[in-house]
């Protein structure tokens, strides 16, 4: 049997959410997926990226990188969408990418795949659930299959986010990933990509 095929298409700022997709990445492969992980393009005017050192690092050492396309989303089997909170909402970048999508959605070609998302804010109570569930929204769109974790291992009693994968990164947004995040991260791409198997 063909390796499940993985996308995972973030937004990062200021690297929180990149780590959380190299991750994604690193166990999507152990789990005997072929992943794609790519960034969408970045909308901030320079002189936003400017005023914050961390956001202007991480957009020099990024910004080389591959970057999401459509056709990433139609090769793949399983995707993984990650973002920061903004308001409790997706980043404008990454919703900008979703919004690219009309051509592939109108033939059919983003339905029957597996979809989940992972996201970070500074605060405990900053939006980090009704960041995913405003993703879903553009999946359910999709005709796509929504692969949150759950409570299906115990680490999700842990980690305590059921629609995906979520980190605070304090108010100097500096708190790293701990071992909560890379487990709750790895359960995650091991479900989508044996559920995203099972619907190929």
């Amino acid at each position: 049997m063909a390796e499940v095929k993985l996308a995972i298409i973030y937004y990062s700022s200021t690297g929180t959410v990149h780590a959380m997709a190299r991750r994604l990445a690193e166990a999507g492969e152990k789990a005997g997926a072929e992943v794609r992980l790519r960034q969408v393009p970045e909308l901030a005017p320079p002189a936003a990226i400017a005023s914050n050192p961390a956001w202007s690092r991480h957009h020099d050492q990024t910004k080389d990188g591959p970057r999401a396309e459509a056709g990433d989303v139609v090769w793949a089997d399983a995707v993984l969408f990650g973002t920061p909170t903004r308001f409790g909402n997706l980043t404008s970048q990454l919703k900008q990418f979703l919004d690219t999508l009309g051509p592939q959605w109108a033939q059919g070609l983003l339905a029957n795949k597996a979809y989940a998302g992972f996201t970070a804010s500074m605060t405990e109570h900053g939006g980090q659930e009704s960041t995913l569930l405003a993703l879903y929204t553009t999946i359910y769109h999709f005709g796509g299959v929504v692969v949150a974790p759950g409570y299906t291992d115990p680490l999700k009693f842990s980690d305590g986010n059921p629609y995906g994968v979520s980190h605070v990164t304090g108010g100097s947004n500096d708190i790293p990933l701990s071992e909560v995040q890379y487990a709750a991260l790895d359960h995650l791409a091991r479900r989508i990509v044996a559920v995203g198997g099972r619907l190929r």
